[in-house]
């Protein structure tokens, strides 16, 4: 098959480096004389691609003006899932918007959601090359938006500090990544934080509580101004120790059938003021530290945050910017070679990697003994660190690394 004309879509959630995911294949079509056209909207504009009068070719003139330090995308996003679309023709119709537009193969940028629908597409005979993405990281490779959805998480974690020594608070700081806890775990260590509960591991609020009397109450007691805060970063999808989920049951759920998880920063927030309460250590430590009023305040203040999209959004780090042009610019030439129903998984010297789809879109977890290597450095991660964990294996690097989470 001759390539002519590819289309460049990016589907599911928006986050850091999608824009040179779209500048990288764009550059690497106009080297190879093919031309390269936004489909608008997701899968949602490939649906009602045939009804459309005109499609945005990206030129070289105006691939230019694409700012690929932005974060978000824009040739826009949806999550829609086609094989759920009830019009019995919905594949025929997709061809024919392709046909239209002389469109021969589709560069598709997203993450487990996109890529399943890509995999459907396929089958379908229609021609697709996936670009990992997704500020989750629960993908097999790595997944352009996860660096940059950490650092901010980082950033704002290390911020939201300051109020929260002005006040003695315990700030709990609740961030996306469904079932998979990465970006909380690798944000929060980047932020300093005390304490880190994500899905992989049930909550044991004991072990939270004693934590906070013994790090939080220590540095207050210990400070010339009697000031200090405690940090918790808190994954969506965490799960309690009865392994109880948190979820919002009046949202219903997503386009893909996922529940919409909501409320496990609250939750941990009550859950510790509760045992705040409850805890004659607690009310002692407000009397040593000069705070305490009767009846008004008489335990330490749990404060929740929730940056929400903040975290997908602003500047994308220079990482996913390399990583993103780099895979946009490779999944071309893959499109090129004839390989179709593929996810770029890295460039590396003179080799693309790849992986058929369906792998690369396995779900991955946060490794434990990477938790453990933490745990034993001081972060609270809400269960009994192993007196009895083994030491780490030392090991000689053969070969290249290549993923940095």
């Amino acid at each position: 098959m001759a390539l002519r004309n590819i289309g460049i879509i990016t589907s599911g959630g928006d986050c850091g480096g999608l824009n040179a995911v779209i500048k990288g294949a764009t550059l690497q079509g106009l080297r190879h004389g093919l031309r390269s056209f936004v489909i608008p909207n997701g899968y949602a504009g490939l649906y009602n691609l045939v009804e459309m009068d005109s499609l945005l070719e990206l030129t070289a003139d105006r691939i230019e003006i694409v700012n690929i330090r932005l974060a978000g995308s824009r040739a826009g996003s949806s999550r829609v899932q086609i094989e759920k679309i009830p019009d019995p023709k919905k594949y025929e119709r997709i061809k024919a918007g392709l046909k239209k537009f002389a469109i021969d193969a589709l560069i598709i940028s997203g993450g487990d959601d996109t890529g399943s629908v890509m995999i459907d597409l396929t089958r379908h005979g229609i021609h697709c090359v996936h670009v990992p993405k997704t500020m989750d990281l629960d993908l097999n490779p790595y997944s352009v938006g996860g660096d940059s959805a950490i650092d901010r998480i980082a950033c704002f974690v290390e911020a939201l500090k300051t109020t929260g020594r002005t006040h003695n608070r315990i700030m709990v700081v609740e961030v996306f990544g469904r079932y998979a806890g990465h970006t909380a775990f690798r944000g929060g260590v980047a932020a300093d934080a005390d304490c880190i509960l994500i899905p992989e591991i049930p909550v044991d609020f004991a072990v939270v509580c004693r934590d906070i009397k013994k790090r939080y109450f220590r540095r207050v007691l210990i400070s010339d101004l009697r000031t200090g805060t405690y940090m918790i970063v808190v994954a969506e999808g965490i799960k309690t120790a009865s392994g109880e989920e948190l979820v919002d049951e009046s949202a219903g759920v997503d386009a893909f059938g996922h529940k919409r998880l909501a409320g496990a920063g609250k939750y941990v927030q009550q859950e510790i003021t509760k045992r705040l309460k409850a805890d004659p250590d607690a009310k002692q430590f407000m009397k040593d530290s000069g705070m305490h009023v009767e009846g008004i305040y008489e335990v330490p203040e749990v404060r929740e945050v929730r940056p929400s999209h903040l975290v997908r959004s602003g500047l994308s780090t220079a990482y996913d910017i390399n990583f993103g042009l780099e895979c946009g610019a490779a999944a071309v030439l893959l499109a090129l070679r004839g390989i179709f129903g593929v996810t770029v998984v890295k460039v590396e010297g003179k080799g693309i990697f790849y992986q058929p789809t369906s792998e690369a879109i396995a779900q991955r977890l946060v490794d434990l003994d990477q938790v453990a290597f933490h745990e034993a450095l001081g972060v609270c991660f809400g269960r009994e660190p192993s007196s009895s964990a083994p030491e780490p294996d030392i090991q000689e690097m053969k070969g290249r690394i290549s993923r940095i989470y």
